[in-house]
């Protein structure tokens, strides 16, 4: 693959390269949708961990606290979450989501799983699979200090 005299190929290029084509498949059929990854993102998180803090979902997406209270502000105005608890400075807001805040999490699944399945036709199941386990290791590693 590589020209003779030809730096070698980046591994890092080419997966930022893929990153960046897959992000922008999903991003254009959420905005069909009027959803934001910010949105999907937060609505995984608080369906799997009812309750997180605006300051932990913020962390979670590496995004500001400030940026992360107004995803969840379009969320509650569109019916996809709830506070439970009175607005007020200095309160730990208690966020779930709703009924229609998991429609929309389905939604946004499906999206990714069109992606899924596009890969897998690309590369093959096996080799998708495989991937999947070494991207996995990999990221323990990079996250490990």
């Amino acid at each position: 693959m590589e020209e003779p005299g030809q730096p070698p190929i980046s591994l890092a290029i080419l997966l930022m390269m893929i990153g960046r084509q897959l992000r922008d498949q999903v991003d254009v059929e959420l905005r069909r949708q009027g959803l934001t990854m910010r949105h999907f993102s937060a609505l995984g998180h608080l369906a799997h961990q009812p309750g997180l803090s605006y300051s932990e979902l913020a962390r979670r997406d590496g995004i500001t606290t400030q940026s992360m209270q107004s995803t969840l502000l379009q969320l509650q105005e569109m019916g996809a979450v709830e506070r439970l608890t009175a607005p007020g400075r200095g309160r730990t807001a208690d966020l779930q989501v709703t009924e229609s805040g998991h429609e929309l999490l389905n939604r946004c699944r499906a999206v990714l799983a069109v992606v899924d399945e596009r890969l897998r036709e690309t590369i093959g199941s096996a080799e998708a699979d495989q991937w999947t386990k070494t991207i996995l290791a990999t990221l323990t590693a990079f996250s490990e200090p």
